[in-house]
């Protein structure tokens, strides 16, 4: 029963979190005015509001104009309640387990942000960073994402030099420092490769139409895999290490 609560709390943070991916990057603010829809600019109900029930009972449009709701509204505010269910699942009850969900809820929304904008704001991103090293030993999971930053930089630095162009943006370096700090090592090492494997097949579609991609949505979701699967990934190290 307590799992349907968690859910819940998860989706409601998911609302909030569809009015900070549509605002923020137009720099606006996250808490005045009141939400309103996009089409009409009419204020919306607070019954308008309930996450994934209204979009539901509307059948996806508007009340006032009627025009369509974006599907991103029910998808993230559900996708928010997964995260949360999965993170208690897996820490228990805890505070630090809301702390590391929320974590990865900051790194869904700077996902939805990179996919729309090719663009990481700093503020999430920052925030992403400084919740993730509030954990019993922060000076493990501080010294873990300084090392993981540290790496990323150089690697940034030689891709950039090999390829002649810019390989990543700093964007990308603070989400590293967050997984390091989340995840320690060699956990990192595991979410770093299967980030590249699942990144593999869209970069060479986007190589054949010279579109970009955007490399924080699979960082963020292969640092969840990871994290969901850690022990799965440490057996896998010990059984490559032993052979």
């Amino acid at each position: 029963m307590e799992f349907i609560f968690i859910f819940i709390f998860g989706i409601v943070i998911g609302s909030f979190m569809n009015v900070v991916i549509y605002r923020i990057p137009k720099e606006e603010s996250i808490v005045f005015p009141a939400s309103k829809c996009q089409s009409c600019q009419t204020p919306l109900k607070w019954y308008h509001n309930i996450p994934i029930f209204s979009w539901l009972a509307l059948r996806g449009k508007c009340g006032f104009c009627s025009e369509p709701i974006s599907k991103q509204y029910p998808i993230v505010e559900f996708i928010t309640g997964m995260i949360f269910v999965a993170v208690f699942l897996k820490m228990g009850i805890t505070i630090y387990a809301g702390v590391i969900a929320i974590v990865f809820t900051l790194l869904l929304a700077l996902t939805m942000i990179d996919f729309k904008y090719m663009a990481i704001p700093d503020s999430l991103n920052l925030l992403a960073l400084t919740l993730s090293i509030i954990q019993p030993d922060f000076l493990e999971a501080g010294h873990n994402a300084l090392l993981a930053v540290a790496g990323f930089t150089l690697m940034r630095f030689y891709l950039s030099y090999l390829l002649k162009k810019e390989a990543m943006g700093e964007g990308d370096i603070m989400i590293a420092g967050t997984m390091g700090a989340i995840l320690g090592f060699p956990l990192f090492f595991f979410a770093l490769f299967l980030s590249a494997l699942l990144a593999l097949v869209p970069s060479m579609i986007a190589k054949d139409t010279d579109h970009a991609v955007p490399f924080v949505p699979f960082l963020a979701l292969a640092t969840f895999i990871v994290f969901v699967f850690d022990n799965e990934f440490l057996e896998l190290g010990v059984w490559i290490m032993n052979g």
